[in-house]
């Protein structure tokens, strides 16, 4: 039922920056002959913490594209631009200031991906009625009955369902294929030579230069550049990424999702996932576009499935998520880690090859790939026991497909284990042999990742050992962590303890400032 549908009064309605569609809520409920859009760039968004520059230049260009795309469906649209001298630079004072300009007395919008915003709302100088964002697969309540009375909620039984409730790659009341998951045949180490067609890039045109000079100027001095931004900024830039990666990239991503390779950022990625968490493209057209290719012969079931996996499985059971735990989720600490986050995490100067590649790519292109997340920058996070609030912020800042509603489950649940087990069953952990396994990493790199202890030896190698047994009596009981454990116990008593010691001095070396 339309808010204050038959009152004829003029209404607010809000567009934030991650709501960039036509089928939006808010949108569905708005008159467009008699209610006005306000949407605002304003620093209380580009601070709250201090997002990568691409980001930013990303969610401004397709900010004001699909302002001007919306007035031409007929919408009145109040704009406000970053550099407007009369902004109020927040949602709320931009919200004031449109209704004492146009006398509304109330707004609606469609419900934001962060609590930090939803509080916001409710705050608000004027009566904010927001609607539910429907744009998802799975709702709130869908979620919360799907979870109830469920001791453990793993995501590949939420993805089942996603299957059988969307009908894609099925056959009848089962999986095409016979299987769920093709994970098995996802693991593979790209080869020397891959042939890597990357992900669409596309020219800046006026408006993206115009908003790029804006936040060089304005940003120049953060973490990361704007510099070679090749995003695309409206829908029909983010269809066109979306065929380009179906035609090019799909074919070959499931082989090789989990591969690395030095100075091949991107290799069969999609990166698709700013868009799709913007608004510009939806869940449905993105795993219709995989699934068509698949059944055409052009895509192999397991990149298919893979693919759409991350998407109606992952993706909407990190968002239910979320909102199950609530406004506290980010500051969770089951492991008690409490160490500051390292400064090479700002600037990549380390010697350890696989996390100065991953952050350096992530300070070039606001982006690092899921596996670089987890298994690199993830893993040494929760293996050194950094403080989990330090590294939610650090993802928030540094990926432009960051949101908290996406980030905090997968920082604070899947690659911390902060929330002690909600996401993941057990901690994503590991030494330098699965870097090695899946990239070439540890080729080039000043460590030795064969080595156990010495000298010269893996950080990685140390640090994990040193981690079960700082965290012994938590996981010794998990049936997937019991055999690393007897490994673990089966070595000699000196070679364990000189093993504990080289980790302690690494995490010493840490506390100082020293270079790793």
């Amino acid at each position: 039922m339309r808010a204050n549908a038959l009152s004829g009064e003029l209404r607010l309605i809000l567009i934030l920056g991650d709501q960039l569609s036509d089928d939006l809520s808010a949108l569905r409920e708005g008159d467009a002959d008699r209610d006005v859009i306000v949407m605002a760039e304003v620093q209380a968004e580009t601070d709250y913490v201090p997002h990568h520059p691409k980001k930013i230049a990303f969610l401004f260009s397709a900010m004001r594209k699909h302002a001007a795309h919306l007035r031409k469906q007929g919408w009145t649209v109040r704009y406000a631009t970053l550099d407007d001298p009369d902004n109020t630079q927040s949602i709320p004072g931009e919200m004031l200031r449109a209704a004492e300009a146009t006398g509304a007395t109330e707004a609606i919008g469609t419900e934001p991906g962060e609590f930090r915003l939803i509080s916001a709302l409710e705050d608000a100088p004027i009566p904010v009625h927001l609607f539910p964002d429907d744009r998802f697969l799975c709702s709130h309540a869908e979620f919360e009955g799907w979870a109830e009375g469920r001791k453990e909620l793993r995501m590949e039984w939420f993805y089942r369902e996603m299957r059988r409730k969307t009908g894609l790659m099925m056959e009848g009341d089962r999986p095409a294929g016979g299987k769920w998951n093709y994970d098995h045949d996802n693991r593979k180490r790209a080869p020397r030579g891959l042939t890597v067609p990357g992900p669409l890039r596309h020219e800046p045109d006026r408006i993206t230069r115009d908003v790029i000079e804006m936040v060089r100027n304005r940003f120049g001095d953060r973490y990361g550049s704007v510099n070679d931004f090749w995003f695309g900024t409206s829908r029909d830039m983010a269809l066109e990424s979306l065929g380009h990666f179906v035609q090019h990239s799909l074919p070959t991503f499931g082989d090789y999702q989990d591969a690395m390779v030095t100075g091949e950022p991107f290799l069969f990625h999609a990166l698709l996932s700013p868009y799709l968490n913007a608004g510009l493209l939806g869940w449905r057209e993105v795993c219709d576009a995989a699934q068509a290719a698949w059944m055409a012969g052009d895509v192999p079931i397991n990149a298919a499935e893979g693919f759409i996996r991350q998407i109606i499985g992952w993706r909407e059971y990190i968002r239910g998520i979320y909102f199950r735990e609530g406004p506290d989720y980010t500051s969770r600490n089951a492991l008690g880690a409490d160490r500051d986050l390292p400064e090479f995490y700002w600037t990549g100067d380390t010697d350890m090859r696989c996390l100065s590649e991953t952050i350096g790519t992530t300070m070039a292109e606001a982006y690092a790939h899921h596996i670089q997340r987890l298994m690199v920058t993830g893993n040494f996070a929760i293996l050194a026991g950094l403080d989990p609030a330090q590294v939610h912020e650090w993802y928030l800042v540094v990926y432009a497909d960051a949101y908290e509603w996406v980030e905090a489950p997968n920082v604070i649940g899947m690659s911390q284990f902060a929330d002690g087990g909600v996401v993941a069953s057990k901690p994503y952990v590991s030494g330098g042999n699965y870097i090695n396994r899946m990239s070439d990493y540890c080729k080039t790199c000043a460590y030795v990742v064969e080595q156990k202890s010495g000298e010269g030896t893996c950080p990685f190698n140390l640090l994990y050992w040193g981690f079960l047994d700082r965290h012994r009596d938590r996981f010794q009981g998990n049936p997937r962590m019991a055999q690393m454990y007897r490994t673990w116990d089966r070595m000699d008593a000196d070679h364990r303890q000189t093993v504990l010691t080289e980790a302690s001095d690494i995490l010493r070396k840490l506390d100082a400032g020293d270079r790793i």
